[in-house]
């Protein structure tokens, strides 16, 4: 299986007359902030001063984690498909949020331990119904790995626009996220676990616990598809896949929570320059995820306390994408300014 190669967007020309096309609207100097970062940076992934966002989709992998027999959660791997359903049935957060930003959002069920049927809005991606218990083998064989890594790319390669949030659903996958990040950053257990869908203090510490057996269980690797095989989930893999193909075809990856973040983590790993095209949502309320950014030297566009996944960072950050492409587009330049004027 090949994986893309992801060229950095560094262009000092093309920074140079973004800057200038900038720095010359009708404003003081950097008055917008961080709106003229994401403006910058999207002219440089887009290759161009004349940005445009067209068809922004949200995609949203779900998937069951065998982990979860440890007890690590607190809420039981059957809701991971009941929300499936909400999502199918447009009542979760992600579907009020992606239809009230004008955002396709697709389902994809990539390991779900549970039969759908054959349903028009979900897509059918299903590696196997959910992972091994990663505190007694790997989570997944390296072929499985590699289906869900092929799977994440193939969806991303039919895509139309040029715009891509990430989201997730899955009981059990924060355990996963943590284990990921400890074992590609180096932060500690204790520093990379947290309440995930609600547990109580001693339930974190437990979980901490599965996952720093797991840790000495697997031993010692360092290539990041094994971490990824080893302690990550079936939509995890299916993101990183689908984030590589994203950076390849120059699109705008937008990058919610602690799961997603994790995924870029082994994928980041994989082709550095993947960051180029990044544009953080949120800072997610969940622990860890702050120490995420910090790796990743992220500057997140929202702190909303949010820690619900299924993408909902992504789909409340996309006007501000659409805010910093609009006045880089539209908003009038001293010289129009001065000229509209005089021939008024």
């Amino acid at each position: 299986m090949r994986l893309p190669d992801i060229p950095s967007t560094h262009d000092p020309l093309l920074a140079s007359e973004l800057a200038q096309a900038i720095d010359n609207k009708t404003k003081p100097l950097g008055s917008l902030g961080a709106l003229e970062t994401l403006a910058r940076q999207i002219g440089l992934i887009q290759q161009t001063t004349k940005v445009a966002l067209h068809k922004p989709a949200i995609l949203v992998f779900a998937a069951d984690h065998g982990v979860v027999a440890e007890g690590i959660s607190a809420y039981p791997q059957s809701v991971t498909w009941q929300m499936v359903e909400n999502f199918l049935s447009r009542g979760a957060a992600i579907n009020v949020f992606a239809r009230q930003n004008g955002c396709a959002l697709q389902i994809i069920d990539a390991g779900v331990n549970h039969d759908f049927g054959k349903r028009a809005a979900l897509m059918d991606c299903k590696v196997a119904r959910g992972t091994a218990n990663f505190a007694q083998q790997p989570a997944m064989s390296w072929a499985e790995c590699a289906a869900a890594l092929a799977h994440g790319m193939r969806i991303v390669g039919n895509l139309e626009g040029n715009v891509i949030g990430f989201g997730e659903m899955g009981i059990g996958n924060t355990t996963a996220a943590a284990a990921l990040m400890h074992k590609l950053t180096g932060v500690p257990v204790a520093d990379c676990v947290g309440a995930g869908t609600g547990l109580s203090p001693e339930g974190v510490l437990h979980k901490q616990s599965v996952i720093e057996a797991a840790v000495a269980l697997h031993g010692e690797m360092s290539e990041p598809l094994d971490i990824l095989a080893t302690f990550g989930g079936f939509e995890i893999a299916m993101i990183v896949g689908a984030m590589l193909k994203a950076a390849e075809r120059r699109m705008v990856l937008l990058i919610d929570g602690f799961i997603v973040s994790s995924a870029l983590l082994v994928a980041a790993r994989m082709q550095p320059a993947i960051l180029d095209y990044c544009v953080f949502s949120h800072c997610s309320d969940e622990a860890g995820h702050a120490r995420m950014l910090e790796h990743f030297n992220a500057s997140p566009l929202l702190n909303l306390g949010l820690r619900l996944g299924e993408g909902t960072g992504c789909a409340l950050a996309l006007p501000l994408l659409h805010a910093a492409v609009n006045f880089l587009g539209e908003m009038a330049t001293f010289q129009s300014a001065r000229v509209s004027g005089q021939s008024a």
